[in-house]
């Protein structure tokens, strides 16, 4: 069996994982150049090419060369490189990339719901936007405005707690929409400026609310330098999705017991909060679909080792582990 097979580009590239044929684009007079997509040890695809200045593309999949599931929205500026970490998981893979052309592109993952995808975009640590049917949520936005350039605003801010990794009341008021709704524990609500506060909903652990069609529940978060009861963890429900946010978690049987998570992310930094190999253990307990490896960055700035959280994890349980760029 062929595992280093080639990708063949023109308008769209494609490539086939898991067999021997080679599969080219139906393309007349079309300007082939060659790139690569190589099946990992740990089963995953890396998958490359080179892209062109300003211009961005959407990698897609498929097991049919008929029904193709939109997989990452992607800068194109030099090498691109993409891991997919759910070929582990089918016996044959095709992908192709279409450039994208319009206002507003965000880059990200994309999560097929019952209602349209939902994008995933990374932005550092702990904060990341979830863009789904017009709705931007935003989880835990610290930093620079110049980190949200180029993203709309905020409909709904989730914060997990008042640290400031995770709080900063002064980033929320510049990517927050007029008519936007920040979610926060209490302990949070007493540090807003009080031009927020108005606009803020405080959440409990066991607390739910409904925002926009989008359904936000609080659950435990806490380890021995966070008290139980003064930070949330969230469940955010998405067109039938159910995304799981930890904030600043230990290695709790609340987690260990989450059922039916369809996105996680899971925090892993030392001293704060767990190490890799808590977390993988934890994720084989409640075996999310998928896994983004976050808050990755322990106090000595070394930042820890996803390889070995892959390979902790395992393939056993169906997970994909998603390793991006949040450094």
């Amino acid at each position: 069996m062929n595992r280093d097979l080639p990708i063949f580009c023109a308008i769209a590239f494609f490539a086939a994982v898991g067999v021997t044929a080679i599969v080219t684009a139906d393309v007349e007079d079309a300007n082939w150049t060659v790139a690569n997509a190589c099946v990992q040890e740990n089963g995953e695809t890396l998958v490359q090419f080179d892209g062109k200045p300003e211009a961005y593309y959407q990698i897609q999949a498929s097991t049919d060369l008929r029904n193709w599931l939109p997989l990452a929205t992607v800068e194109g500026a030099g090498k691109v490189e993409y891991t997919d970490g759910s070929a582990r998981y089918k016996s044959s893979y095709y992908y192709r990339a279409t450039e994208q052309t319009g206002e507003g592109i965000v880059t990200g993952d994309h999560l097929q719901t019952e209602n349209g995808d939902l994008l995933i975009h990374p932005v550092n640590h702990a904060s990341f936007v979830l863009l789904w049917n017009g709705i931007s949520i935003y989880s835990d936005p610290v930093g620079s405005a110049s980190l949200y350039s180029g993203l709309p605003l905020a409909d709904v801010v989730l914060v997990t707690h008042e640290h400031g990794d995770h709080f900063n009341d002064a980033t929320i008021n510049t990517v927050l929409a007029e008519s936007g709704v920040v979610i926060a524990p209490q302990e949070t609500y007493s540090r807003l400026r009080t031009t927020l506060r108005s606009a803020n909903t405080p959440m409990a652990n066991g607390e739910s609310r409904e925002v926009g069609g989008v359904t936000v529940d609080a659950v435990p978060s806490y380890n021995s330098r966070h008290p139980k009861g003064r930070g949330n963890a969230y469940i955010v429900t998405i067109g039938g999705k159910r995304i799981y946010i930890s904030g600043d978690t230990g290695d709790i049987a609340e987690m260990r017991a989450l059922q039916n998570i369809d996105v996680a992310f899971l925090c892993m930094n030392v001293p704060f909060t767990m190490t890799v190999s808590e977390a993988a253990s934890a994720v084989r307990d409640f075996k999310p679909s998928v896994v983004y490896p976050y808050h990755y960055r322990n106090q000595n700035n070394s930042l820890s080792d996803l390889v070995e959280f892959t390979q902790l994890v395992g393939a056993n349980d169906g997970v994909e582990v998603r390793r991006r760029s949040w450094y």
